[in-house]
């Protein structure tokens, strides 16, 4: 991701430029300006709304104020590498600096202090950042288990990393705080999980205690025709589980068609797994944060082939 936010403003160089301090707090309660971080601004109408744009500029204004050995980090640097973000806050700006102490958290920085080696940082536009492996480590070590998994298993599908760089890097940290929550991300982890929700569906799915599904099941029928690939398929228990987000049935469409005739045709693929006794159960987002109902219906539908 590019560092954006070419139209920054810095208050030192306004005041250098001739404004005073008085012209400065005024366009900014005009409006005419916006406060980035203390000491930087943007222009109201290049100010993002999207809160990864807006930590995009953080991290550009953060930058300008740290010392050069600072290379963003954790949450930040998963932002910069273009991975997704789920229910983890984006108000504070993350580096590591490579020694042993001096690390410090403030309301809108932490600067974290750990080893670091060359090959584990890697430039961005003209920024040091940390690899996607030791980025996706670092998250495992720091995030909540569901947080750190979306991120692991959106780095695997894209393939951006592999499992064995993704080991390496835990293998390098295993005297860090967190290291036995990342060995459980890692291991958990999985690049066939082609969205945020899928990923928080297995999680859902392994907290409810329930056997582990087959992801992207080819499903075929007596005849050996392909049927269609599901999300979750429990091939021994004659069930298929598919979560629907909005989004997904875009990924459907072929050019020309719209939404309705994708909702229509997986109507008509649910109607054949049916025929060929599958049951299916489906769920959406809103169902991920209660899930118990699902697995319930889940554990009714579970019957041996």
């Amino acid at each position: 991701m590019e560092l954006g936010g070419g139209g920054m403003q810095w208050r030192r160089d306004l005041l250098v430029a001739g404004f005073t301090a008085d012209e400065v707090r005024q366009r900014l309660r005009s409006g005419e300006l916006v406060g980035v971080r203390r000491g930087a601004y943007l222009p109201a109408g290049e100010f993002p709304t999207e809160r990864v744009a807006h930590h995009v500029l953080l991290v550009r204004a953060a930058l300008a104020e740290l010392a050069r050995d600072a290379v963003v980090s954790h949450v930040s640097a998963a932002v910069l590498h273009g991975l997704p973000i789920w229910a983890t806050p984006l108000d504070r700006v993350q580096v590591t600096r490579s020694r042993r102490s001096g690390g410090r958290l403030a309301a809108a920085l932490h600067v974290h202090a750990a080893p670091l080696d060359p090959d584990e940082v890697v430039v961005i536009g003209d920024v040091g950042v940390t690899s996607l492996a030791r980025t996706v480590v670092d998250l495992a070590r720091t995030l909540p288990f569901e947080q750190a998994v979306v991120i692991a298993d959106a780095a695997l599908y894209r393939r951006l990393v592999t499992r064995a760089s993704l080991e390496q890097a835990l293998a390098r940290s295993v005297r860090r705080p967190g290291n036995p929550a990342a060995r459980r991300v890692i291991a958990f982890a999985d690049g066939r999980s082609e969205s945020v929700g899928e990923s928080r569906s297995r999680v859902a799915v392994h907290r409810a205690g329930l056997p582990a599904p087959v992801l992207q099941w080819e499903v075929r029928s007596g005849t050996g025709r392909v049927l269609g690939r599901v999300d979750f398929g429990w091939p021994e228990l004659r069930t298929v589980g598919e979560f629907d987000g909005r989004v997904k049935y875009g990924r459907l469409l072929r050019p020309g068609q719209d939404p309705g005739d994708a909702v229509f045709e997986e109507k008509r693929r649910e109607d054949a797994l049916r025929d060929e006794d599958l049951r299916v159960t489906r769920w959406t987002w809103h169902d991920l944060d209660s899930f118990a109902p699902v697995a319930q219906r889940l554990r009714h539908a579970f019957r041996p082939a």
